[in-house]
């Protein structure tokens, strides 16, 4: 029987999300991958273990997520039943939908009936009552804004959300979608983006402005760039990488001369940081406040325990930043 560890708070630092009353770990498990039938249940449920006992408090899902779809959520529901029911409470748990599920036209997208009924699909995978954090996972470009809004506000007034977040939207959908939610009653919380040294959107975006100006929190997916930023593709392309599948999300094709120079260059400046070039990506995305957590994927307890040590060191000084800013830039 699992008993996690009595010093999980020691070290952890956790960031007051938007103006709500709820605080984040500085990283957060995202489930996207590694949690699926390919891999050994055991390996699964120790990463799980050694997040929380590192005071990662926060499990990120969606719907989709696995592979196949909806096999994160099942997974994470026998590891809840085995090893988490204790600590439900101490623990922010997070699901999405907006993404393909099932086939038809209420599949996928914002509207009314595939919001709530995906969610109440994801309760069922993950054997739970509620979630901590529903998002809509990407805008419908066909469905009013209200509609979409309004299911994750039924959520809550259901007691199937105890708060909601968007993810992958403009920064003016995100206003109006703050905006809808607020007459509603229920406060939008948070917002996933895509955020990392190499992908300054959020900032370029006037993202980040908008959601310091709403009050609205931030959680960062792929800070480490689809695993380019994890120093694996210094001195090439393993034959085990991700880049060496051709996976859909990072294909050899990107792994030009030009970007193996700058990720070179990056680690050099992580290394006299007395950090990894993961830890120093991980950093740089919480380095100024502005993001109130980054999400970290694991297929190991171990690469996790990497991934957390970035905490030691989130400082950074003005020459590094504008180092940093000179190579992405080039």
């Amino acid at each position: 029987m699992y008993t996690a560890h009595p010093d999980r708070y020691a070290d952890m630092p956790y960031r007051r999300t938007g103006r709500s009353g709820l605080k984040l770990p500085a990283l957060s498990l995202g489930l996207w991958h590694n949690f699926g039938p390919d891999r050994p249940v055991e390996t699964q449920r120790a990463i799980l273990r050694r997040a929380f006992d590192l005071g990662v408090t926060h499990f990120d899902l969606a719907n989709n997520y696995g592979p196949p779809p909806g096999s994160a959520e099942s997974a994470l529901g026998e590891a809840l039943k085995a090893d988490f029911a204790p600590y439900r409470d101490e623990l922010v748990i997070s699901t999405k939908a907006g993404y393909l599920m099932w086939p038809g036209p209420y599949g996928e997208w914002g509207s009314r009936k595939y919001v709530l009924s995906s969610l109440d699909q994801s309760l069922d995978r993950m054997g739970l009552d509620h979630v901590d954090i529903f998002y809509s996972h990407r805008p419908d470009p066909e469905t009013p804004l209200e509609e979409t809004m309004g299911a994750l506000h039924t959520a809550v007034q259901q007691g199937k959300a105890l708060y909601v977040g968007v993810s992958n939207y403009s920064p003016e959908q995100t206003r109006e979608a703050a905006r809808i939610l607020a007459e509603l009653g229920t406060p939008l919380l948070i917002h996933q983006p895509r955020y990392s040294m190499l992908d300054r959107r959020p900032e370029t975006s006037g993202l980040l402005d908008t959601l310091d100006e709403l009050q609205v929190g931030s959680i960062a997916y792929s800070p480490l760039e689809q695993g380019l930023l994890t120093g694996r593709y210094l001195d090439g392309i393993p034959e085990d990488s991700r880049a060496a599948s051709d996976s859909p999300f990072l294909n050899s094709d990107a792994l030009t001369e030009e970007l193996v120079g700058k990720l070179r260059e990056l680690n050099e400046i992580a290394r006299s940081r007395g950090q990894s070039l993961a830890q120093m990506a991980l950093a740089w995305v919480l380095r100024e406040g502005r993001v109130t957590s980054a999400l970290v994927g694991a297929s190991s307890p171990r690469q996790l325990e990497d991934s957390v040590s970035a905490i030691g060191n989130l400082a950074f000084g003005a020459d590094e930043l504008a180092r940093i800013d000179k190579i992405v830039a080039r």
